[in-house]
């Protein structure tokens, strides 16, 4: 079943290549200097160093499904669809372009985007080598970024358009897979998404230099820690895992769920704060005699309550103000302190909060 979809995929490239004709960028006549950066770095989705083949991607997980027949269809259809927009000779690319930068004109830059919806195309089945899902899902995204780059493009600059927005095209694409790679995001940072990218490209560019590449080297030539290069290694290697999944093959059985430490309190720490309350409460009920009226008040309806009422009610109650209320409620805890470390042995004043 493996020939027919190699030979599918073949063709899908060979209709792809076909479409695209003079919209795919020359990068013969410019090299990367010539695209003034410093004007966009103010966005973080200008990958100035995005991989330009799929060889930087990590290997594709095992349980990635291959393209289903449906979706192979649905792409003729696309591809045929896109065929129908013509192409743009140079003098009307850099006049629509005009047009978009200085007066923001809808269908300049309608005719921009679908006059380039090939290169997208052709960029993404590069792309489709290692993702191996539906292609349709990268030339949604390369699509955004096409459009992205029509809005930020300046034809004064002196660059083919069809170059710049490769970049643009490859960043959200990247920028797709990274966060669909797996279930679990492999990337959250900036240094993760950098090795996302680049780690794999420069362990192979090593090893074809005689090196045996280890985390120390790598992370020398990439700028990272070591730590930052292992965990990632990590990440790539190992796949997701259900938290469900039985462990062992006894029916009913534990998962893994079952092995991870609690977030909260631990079972040690419920029983002594549980202990710890039983003490105060009788150590209190012994203190009540020997409280006035206001501090009982205080005690029953301030600090025992889930529901406590403010100074202000307590200071009207009693005909006195919010700091002589206060004043009262610190020397009631400091009895119940002085009561309590007198029975107590290993009494904290942690066990009464103020």
């Amino acid at each position: 079943m493996a020939a027919p979809d190699q030979d599918d995929a073949g063709k899908d490239e060979e209709l792809a290549d076909s479409l695209l004709e003079a919209d795919e960028p020359d990068h013969d006549e410019l090299d990367a200097d010539a695209l003034d950066v410093d004007a966009y770095e103010d966005d973080p989705l200008f990958l100035t160093e995005a991989p330009h083949d799929d060889d930087a991607l990590p290997a594709p997980s095992e349980s990635r499904l291959p393209v289903q027949a449906g979706n192979k269809d649905s792409l003729h259809l696309y591809l045929r669809e896109i065929s129908r927009f013509p192409l743009l000779k140079p003098d009307e690319e850099h006049e629509l372009a005009l047009r978009v930068r200085d007066h923001n004109d809808p269908d300049a830059a309608f005719r921009l985007v679908s006059s380039h919806l090939r290169l997208v195309v052709r960029i993404a089945m590069d792309f489709q080598r290692r993702w191996m899902q539906n292609v349709l899902d990268l030339v949604q995204e390369g699509n955004v970024g096409l459009m992205r780059a029509v809005n930020k493009f300046d034809p004064d600059k002196g660059i083919k358009f069809s170059y710049y927005a490769s970049f643009w095209i490859k960043a959200y694409i990247l920028k797709f897979i990274m966060d669909n790679w797996r279930m679990v995001k492999i990337g959250t940072t900036q240094v993760q998404r950098k090795l996302f990218y680049n780690l794999n490209r420069e362990r192979q560019k090593l090893i074809a230099q005689g090196f045996d590449p280890d985390a120390t080297m790598l992370s020398e030539r990439l700028g990272v820690s070591e730590e930052q290069i292992n965990e990632m290694d990590q990440r790539l290697a190992a796949g997701d895992l259900s938290l469900n999944a039985q462990v062992g093959d006894e029916p009913g059985g534990a998962t893994r769920m079952d092995f991870l430490p609690a977030l909260g309190p631990g079972i040690e720490d419920n029983l002594a704060s549980d202990e710890m309350a039983d003490i105060l409460r009788d150590k209190i009920k012994t203190l009540l005699p020997k409280l006035n009226d206001k501090e009982l008040y205080i005690l029953q309806n301030r600090l025992l309550t889930d529901d406590p009422v403010t100074l202000r009610e307590i200071g009207e109650r009693y005909n006195v103000t919010r700091e002589r209320v206060r004043q009262l409620e610190a020397r009631l805890l400091e009895k119940i302190r002085r009561h309590i470390a007198g029975d107590v042995k290993d009494f904290s004043d942690e066990w009464i909060q103020s």
